[in-house]
């Protein structure tokens, strides 16, 4: 997709009027959320927004840009997520990250990966939080779509629940110009891998609910271990969005009733065996190894009798049996 064809996809999209595609977010997950489980989920999912994998600002400057921005148009609503620290260089991501028809840009400043923490990016932000400031204040300067900022409550060194510092760090962002503001709710441990951070580290959603009450005009979202719509409807009592992460990728069809209960979109839902006719093509198109697309696709049929034979099938790629699968499950 050309900058031109992106931006015309842009404008294109169709949107449910007065409810924000932020309302409910996929979040941005390396490895994972690439292009194509995007275009997938977006069969499931019409209106919520979805992310980029995180693109590091020197591997968006210097390499292949082309490659690292391209998406099919069928994934809008989509954020740009960029991983750095140097205002100027962020800056510069933001502009390709409008020229490329990305909804928004978004800077992590939560991720605990000690890979991010080399490159001065991720968690290890929340160390120097006017540097956050600093580079929201630059990329708004260059840019007309939103900047927002994905970050924790807090390092798990300062002093109690971390609360002080998350509201210095939202104070700076918003001053700054940040449009959105998604907080996974929970503290991050540097120099622990991000699942020890998940398991080792415990959750707490009041304090984000907290900080909306003292930032009522900011947007807020919140992400952690969400695991169902329910608990989706629970969170949106007490912020502005909700960011669903690992559920969507293991779980996706359990998004089905998404854009009904959440977006007033009551087109008809695709079965399980409609999806897969819908990327039968998309898969054939693809010139690489199958297996890059259909990977993304295991958790389709998560909790249902055939699920065995389906992963079997996804995990090697093979197209002719996908084919007949899809034939028996009519």
């Amino acid at each position: 997709m050309t900058k031109i064809q992106a931006k015309k996809t842009l404008n294109a999209t169709s949107r449910t009027a007065k409810i924000p595609a932020d309302l409910i977010s996929i979040a941005p997950m390396l490895d994972w959320t690439d292009r194509h489980f995007r275009y997938f989920l977006r069969l499931i999912c019409k209106n919520a927004m979805f992310y980029s994998e995180m693109i590091a600002a020197p591997a968006l400057i210097l390499g292949d840009r082309a490659k690292l921005l391209e998406y099919d148009g069928a994934e809008h609503p989509l954020v740009l997520q960029v991983g750095g620290s140097e205002p100027n260089l962020m800056a510069r991501c933001a502009v390709y990250g409008e020229e490329w028809g990305y909804k928004a840009v978004n800077i992590n400043a939560g991720c605990p990966s000690s890979r991010v923490q080399c490159g001065k990016f991720g968690a290890i932000l929340m160390q120097t939080p006017m540097l956050v400031a600093d580079c929201v204040a630059e990329m708004k300067a260059k840019i007309k779509i939103p900047v927002t900022v994905k970050t924790r409550i807090s390092l798990n060194t300062v002093a109690g629940d971390g609360f002080e510092s998350l509201f210095k760090f939202a104070d700076l962002v918003q001053k700054a110009g940040c449009d959105h503001l998604i907080i996974h709710a929970r503290q991050a441990k540097l120099n622990w891998s991000p699942k020890d951070n998940r398991d080792r580290l415990p959750l707490n959603y009041d304090l984000v609910y907290k900080l909306k009450k003292s930032f009522p005009d900011m947007f807020i979202s919140i992400n952690g271990n969400v695991k169902s719509l329910d608990e989706t409807a629970e969170h949106l009592k007490h912020v502005d969005g909700v960011m669903i992460g690992r559920f969507a990728y293991g779980n996706p069809y359990a998004l089905k009733d998404m854009d009904s209960r959440f977006f007033n979109d009551d087109r008809p839902v695709l079965s399980r065996t409609e999806v897969l006719e819908k990327m039968l093509p998309y898969i054939e198109k693809f010139s690489g190894p199958k297996h890059y697309i259909t990977h993304h696709m295991l958790g389709l049929y998560h909790g249902e009798p055939n699920a065995k034979a389906y992963k079997q099938i996804m995990a090697t790629g093979d197209v002719e049996a996908l084919k007949e699968f899809i034939k028996k499950n009519k």
